[in-house]
């Protein structure tokens, strides 16, 4: 005797029917993406990775300001003493030579407080703007702050770089200014320290600063006279 299969209701049934054409339709499809889907995909990468293109350019101008002084647009004592700790390790490494160089200008403070700081800046400037006009392109100066600026010379002995030392004192010694209708001059010191395969950053520094300030208190003699 067959068994009766009672009727199902119709809302029911269009809910099962509508239950295997989804099935149908998956199985076509093969699970994959609308051609509409797959392009607001692609259009979604686009826009993220231009967005991460401006993060990562952004990351490296601020990496950059944070290493450069922002007045004089060369290396600060953070970006200085990176490239000073690169140099040390290339003259370790093969054997290559250098010097720093610590330079203080003499004068700066006495122009701040007479004429501002404004004129102050401008001669900062103009003591840069020498220094980078004696040093080679592969050299780096830096402003370790305040009025103290150091140089990284390469491939200089220690009497060249002592010569060198010199003939920058000399340089800015012959700057002059005209603030207020008075003529002023700055002038520096300048202490060396030789970069060797058994240097160390901070050391050299040490150094270096050292002996620029026993070569300001020879100025102020010198200076004083008699």
């Amino acid at each position: 005797m067959k068994k009766k299969t009672k009727a199902l209701p119709p809302k029911l049934a269009k809910r099962r029917k509508s239950g295997g054409e989804i099935r149908k339709v998956a199985t076509k499809t093969g699970g994959r993406q609308s051609p509409a889907a797959a392009g607001d995909a692609k259009l979604t990468i686009r826009r993220l990775r231009a967005q991460l293109a401006v993060a990562l350019q952004r990351i490296e101008e601020l990496q950059a300001s944070a290493n450069t002084d922002f007045l004089l647009d060369i290396p600060n004592r953070r970006g200085f003493e990176r490239e000073l700790n690169r140099a040390i390790s290339y003259i370790k490494r093969y054997q290559a030579a250098g010097a720093l160089i610590v330079l203080d200008v003499d004068r700066l403070k006495p122009i701040n407080d007479s004429f501002g700081h404004a004129a102050g800046d401008e001669v900062l400037k103009a003591i840069v703007a020498t220094l980078l006009a004696h040093v080679r392109s592969s050299d780096v100066v830096g402003r370790l702050g305040g009025d103290e600026f150091a140089l990284l010379l390469w491939n200089l002995s220690e009497t060249d770089a002592h010569a060198k030392a010199a003939a920058l004192e000399e340089a800015i010694d012959q700057l002059s200014f005209v603030f207020r209708g008075e003529v002023v001059k700055a002038g520096a010191s300048a202490g060396v320290a030789i970069l060797d395969s058994h240097a160390e950053a901070r050391k050299a520094l040490e150094q270096a600063d050292c002996a620029m300030y026993v070569r300001k208190a020879h100025r102020r003699h010198e200076t004083a006279g008699p």
